[in-house]
């Protein structure tokens, strides 16, 4: 059954997909944002398929563009029950102080973007939540920098899929560039340290621990 309201562009996304094919996203498919098939995943339940290195969506040849295009496919039609917590969103005004505290530095480059560019993220991501967020309206600067980083679109929806990967597998990330280092923990998942320790995590804290080592 199509979860969305007919007429609507994702439920006609969904009927075309509906063949479990691959499809262009250029000339085929309506939705133009990356952050929509992230919420078919992780909010609505319904099964992306995936390419060989594990993204997503498939870069191939359109016979219709005549070019290399992204896209993507249903792996099925079956609407899986997906448990998330629930998010509370964040004020505007503490997404400012963030960007403010972090100098607009995306932490998985280092780099200072343009702060329309950057995103507030969860240092854990939802699909580790077992309860449902608190109210984020009235945090101290020590407590936005322990729940939130900063990153790109491109970037986020990478530690999405590095995140999902985990919660899917009980197998941490590696770190930057697959460095096989934790700072708490290993590469299995452990509930007791939680998601701690991973690059993905703390990138700025993980690369101090890993220099202290290096100095050793």
């Amino acid at each position: 059954m199509n979860p969305f309201t007919e007429g609507s562009t994702q439920y006609k996304d969904f009927e075309v997909m509906s063949d479990c094919k691959w499809h262009c996203s250029k000339c085929e498919l309506l939705s133009g944002q990356a952050k929509t098939w992230q919420v078919w995943r992780q909010e609505k339940g319904i099964q992306l398929d995936q390419d060989e290195e594990g993204h997503w969506y498939k870069k191939i040849l359109c016979p219709k563009c005549g070019v290399k295009t992204i896209h993507r496919k249903l792996k099925s039609t079956e609407i899986v029950d997906i448990d998330l917590k629930a998010r509370t969103g964040i004020p505007a005004e503490i997404a400012k102080r963030a960007k403010a505290l972090y100098g607009c530095v995306d932490e998985y480059t280092l780099r200072v973007e343009p702060a329309n560019q950057l995103e507030i993220d969860h240092r854990v991501p939802q699909v580790r939540w077992t309860t449902n967020e608190d109210d984020n309206t009235n945090l101290t600067d020590a407590q936005i920098r322990e729940k939130f980083m900063l990153l790109t679109r491109a970037n986020n929806l990478l530690k999405s899929r590095f995140c999902e990967d985990c919660a899917r597998t009980g197998k941490r990330a590696k770190g930057y560039k697959v460095i096989e280092f934790w700072y708490k923990g290993d590469e299995n998942y452990d509930c007791s340290i939680g998601c701690e320790g991973c690059f993905w995590y703390n990138p700025t804290k993980w690369r101090e621990e890993l220099n202290k080592k290096i100095k050793k």
